[in-house]
């Protein structure tokens, strides 16, 4: 009898323990709520005092991830807004808005404004206008958001934001994909993630840009699953292609999976009914891409959209191993067709120097290169007599080049060793990079890696021609080493641990095998990395 009252007075005092921690957790958590709204109401009203722009020049932007990057419909510049950045401790939102000159050079212009991630969409009236809706915000630490629902528009040509205020539009979200049909705002899908719990869209709104009203449409048809990160994009024929995307779903308590998705939807105006759209689902021929989420999505000229790199997650717990591509896929909606993009490679200049002389009036260009070009020995002249059945005797003479001496220099249709060897141009592999195309040119600029369990983040620029399909070429380079990544500082370390106290032994033990798990993380293979914490949320997000 004794032993059993002291087992129950044992598990009630375990009860008050995790009553009284469950209180306290709750009451900080409320307490973090309130001190971000508070920040966001400061930041409202600071949008609502600067809707005109100050342009200064400035340095290249910093690194960051789940930006926008568009080009402006008229002027050769790319214009770069928002972002986050991760540095081991504490997430930075970006709130400034750039602007690059890129016919005539890099030039780059910082341009002020209070604002933060958000999915952006270029449209040309009136001189060109970026239209901005919804987005995040979140604490330092990165465990409490805020997602807009609100919308702006950038006026290009005056560099002034309006915001516009229009009832019956979408919830707060994030991750959410955009795109500008006709004289609409299309809009699909997303997420909103809160201290307790998540969920995702799957809905369609429009936004009429002549009456700036917001619209629910509600297409007949099964459509994708909720889901965010997603291609979106319009087709020549006038219909939007929903591709892939990424969603999670709890599967035990505080234990998330997520789940990268591969199909593909079309959404279709209906021909003579106004307002009314539907959706069906289709499977393109080709070479699909490779499961992934967090991948980037551009219109390339030929009106086929491009998707470019994204990582691949297999998740086990609170463990993840994350393969990260760097890889080019096109989807051509006219034949309903996928194909991997593959470079031909840079054309050097013997190539050139050889097309030029074959190209000749008189032949002569071919003759040369046949018999190793100018600067190789003289041919040699070979004379053989050959008698036929009635005695007659035929001469034969023939020009043969000479044989290859060492030291010489080898035949121009050969490369040299150090061509052959030289490093490849292209930017690494990543996922959340930032994509814009500009005159048939494909703009690839920051995004994110693993290594291990330290996320870095880029701030290189590359580009890519996608008429002649050659080579990458690097316009701004990123040491990764060179970027600042924190570990838990000892202060954290102690209150984790007073907390651990106070929670009793149970807690204590958790605390063991987490840090026994943290231990564990090693390099998984080439091209694989292990990352031993939850999965981020950046995976939905994506980029265009």
């Amino acid at each position: 009898m004794g032993k059993k009252g002291k087992k129950e007075k044992k598990g009630r005092g375990a009860e008050k323990t995790a009553a009284k921690m469950e209180k306290k957790v709750s009451k900080r958590s409320r307490k973090e709520e309130e001190d971000l709204e508070a920040l966001i109401a400061h930041f409202q009203t600071l949008d609502a005092r600067k809707t005109q722009i100050v342009e200064t020049p400035c340095s290249p932007p910093s690194p960051r991830l789940n930006a926008s990057l568009s080009a402006h419909p008229e002027k050769d510049e790319l214009i770069l807004f928002g972002g986050e950045y991760f540095n081991g401790q504490k997430v930075k939102y970006i709130f400034f808005f750039f602007s690059s000159q890129i016919i005539v050079g890099i030039i780059w212009s910082k341009m002020n404004l209070q604002r933060c991630t958000s999915q952006a969409v270029v449209v040309p009236q009136g001189g060109g206008q970026l239209w901005v809706f919804g987005g995040e915000f979140a604490s330092p630490d990165g465990e409490q958001f805020y997602h807009y629902r609100d919308l702006w528009v950038l006026h290009l040509a005056t560099k002034t934001w309006e915001q516009v205020k229009a009832t019956g539009g979408p919830s707060g979200r994030s991750g959410h994909r955009m795109v500008a049909w006709k004289r609409q705002l299309l809009l699909f899908g997303g997420f909103h993630e809160s201290t307790r719990d998540y969920v995702y869209y799957n809905d369609v709104y429009a936004f009429d840009l002549d009456t700036f009203t917001w619209s629910k449409l509600c297409p007949s048809g099964v459509g994708p699953s909720p889901r965010s990160g997603c291609q979106m994009s319009v087709t020549p024929q006038g219909s939007v292609v929903i591709y892939g995307g990424y969603s999670k779903q709890r599967i035990k308590k505080d234990v998330d999976k997520g789940t990268p998705h591969c199909d593909m939807f079309l959404l279709k105006s209906e021909e003579g009914r106004e307002g009314s759209w539907a959706w069906s689902r289709i499977n393109p021929s080709g070479v699909k891409p490779t499961p992934r989420s967090g991948f980037s999505v551009a219109v390339a000229p030929n009106h086929q959209t491009l998707l470019f790199g994204g990582v691949c997650d297999e998740e086990e717990e609170e463990r993840l191993e994350g393969d990260f591509f760097n890889d080019l896929y096109f989807f051509d909606a006219t034949r309903n067709r996928w194909f991997a993009g593959q470079l031909k490679g840079p054309k050097t200049e013997k190539r050139r120097r050889r097309r030029g002389r074959r190209a000749g009036p008189d032949g002569a260009g071919e003759q040369e290169q046949a018999c190793g070009g100018a600067g190789a020995p003289a041919p040699l002249e070979v004379v053989t007599e050959v008698a036929a059945e009635d005695g007659t005797v035929v001469t034969i003479k023939q020009m043969l080049c000479a044989p290859h001496v060492a030291g010489q220099p080898q035949p121009e249709d050969e490369d040299s060793p150090e061509e052959a060897s030289s490093p490849v141009v292209e930017p690494s592999p990543r996922s959340n990079a930032m994509l814009a195309v500009k005159h048939g040119v494909l703009y690839v600029y920051g995004g994110m890696f693993e290594a291990g369990d330290r996320q870095v983040t880029l701030s290189d620029l590359y580009c890519l021609d996608l008429h002649k399909m050659e080579e990458w070429k690097a316009l701004v380079e990123m040491d990764p080493e060179t970027q600042e990544w924190l570990e838990e500082t000892d202060s954290d370390e102690d209150s984790d641990q007073a907390e651990g106290a106070e929670g009793g032994e149970e807690e204590e033990e958790e605390e063991e095998e987490d840090s026994a798990e943290d231990g564990s993380s090693e390099d998984g293979g080439e091209g694989r990395l292990v990352v031993a914490r939850p999965a981020v949320r950046e995976r939905g997000l994506g980029c265009l």
